[in-house]
């Protein structure tokens, strides 16, 4: 079992496995036994962790092994990631003791706190990230080249230039840096471009080439535009709606842990006659649940200007539940109705999802 211990802060102690389901955990200091369990993958996580002596190894199941993913030794962090999350709360890789080690085990509400007042349990978690990403990066590279091989038509199969854990790092560096240095400019938020390469290079060890894919999709996304700084500079960020960032880091982490049939998977043609439905029943502005869309006036302007377009290409959002199936109402008009919310907080994901899918083809071209 894992022993819980007083220390000199007088922290709320509990006992018990600290990988469990109980969300109401304290924080404390804990020891773990040369090989025990700090948490299993796939267990609910209510806390992160420093390791204060010892070491922890992470690793996941494969076939009748385990993949191991990294050693953490004294100082580093475990488990900073789910913070960000409040739908998944998963571990996304189980985590063992090799030696006896003590661990600080802090609650996700009290980092919130911590992380609001930017006290030193927040710069100590920041400092301590960046061995630990510089670790597990060379990992993940090796990884994802060993699922390398080559396919047809001249590209490499299997090969994604952008993971969801790319996707979801990048997202969720925005953000975190947006909330803990930026500065409001009306609507926007504004945060300085050396601030947001220090998270990104020094801290998270992001590499440069994916820096620079993610800042232009996020101008093509219209997600954020660059304004000068008080020198003059192309370096101020101007973040447009920055739960957006959020909302999409929840959704990428998620589907890390996706299986094929959990997956979003919403056709090119699909996202273009979702955004002409969106347009026309004014998905952004309207306050009802459900609403009826014309469906034969688009597909109309579509046969005018030769778009090849046409119901069956709805399939995937009918399947998705962003619509209703389509009927045929007065006058032969094809009609269908639109669920409003579900289409608002999903389509900046849908179109997320396609851009990145498009940025994945190409680099896969040899």
């Amino acid at each position: 079992m894992v022993q819980a211990v007083s220390n000199s802060n007088n922290m709320s102690n509990s006992q018990g496995n600290p990988g469990g389901n109980d969300a109401s955990k304290k924080s404390g200091i804990k020891v773990l036994q040369a090989g025990e369990n700090l948490f299993h993958e796939n267990d609910l996580a209510s806390s992160l962790f420093i390791i204060q002596k010892g070491q922890i190894r992470l690793f996941r199941p494969k076939g009748r092994g385990f993949v191991e993913l990294a050693i953490l030794r004294a100082g580093e962090v475990i488990g900073e990631m789910a913070f960000f999350d409040d739908a998944a709360k998963k571990r996304s890789c189980s985590a063992e003791a090799i030696v006896n080690t003590d661990i600080i085990e802090i609650s996700f509400e009290a980092f919130s706190k911590a992380m609001d007042k930017l006290n030193p349990w927040f710069k100590t978690i920041v400092n301590t990230l960046v061995k630990r990403l510089k670790k597990s990066n060379d990992t993940v590279k090796s990884l994802e080249s060993n699922s390398i091989s080559y396919g047809r038509d001249g590209k490499v199969s299997n090969y994604k230039f952008f993971t969801n854990l790319d996707v979801a790092r990048a997202l969720s560096t925005f953000y975190l840096v947006a909330k803990t240095h930026g500065e409001v400019r009306g609507v926007q938020m504004a945060i300085h471009m050396n601030m947001l390469k220090f998270y990104m290079f020094d801290i998270y060890n992001f590499p440069e080439i994916k820096f620079e894919e993610v800042m232009n999709l996020f101008r093509e996304l219209e997600m954020i535009e660059m304004k000068e700084d008080k020198d003059g500079l192309l370096n101020e960020i101007r973040i447009n709606k920055l739960e957006t960032f959020r909302s999409l880091m929840k959704f990428f982490n998620n589907q890390r842990h996706a299986g094929e049939d959990d997956e979003l998977m919403i056709s090119a043609k699909c996202e273009r006659f979702l955004k002409r439905i969106y347009d026309q029943v004014d998905a952004e502005r309207s306050t009802q649940k459900i609403v009826e869309a014309d469906l034969s006036e688009i597909l109309a302007d579509f046969k005018h200007r030769n778009i090849p377009i046409d119901e069956e290409d709805l399939k995937d959002a009918i399947e998705a539940g962003f619509v209703g199936e389509i009927i045929v109402g007065h006058n032969n008009q094809l009609i269908c109705d639109v669920e409003i919310l579900k289409l608002r907080e999903n389509f900046p994901i849908i179109v997320m999802v396609n851009k990145i899918k498009k940025l994945n083809e190409a680099k896969s071209k040899v």
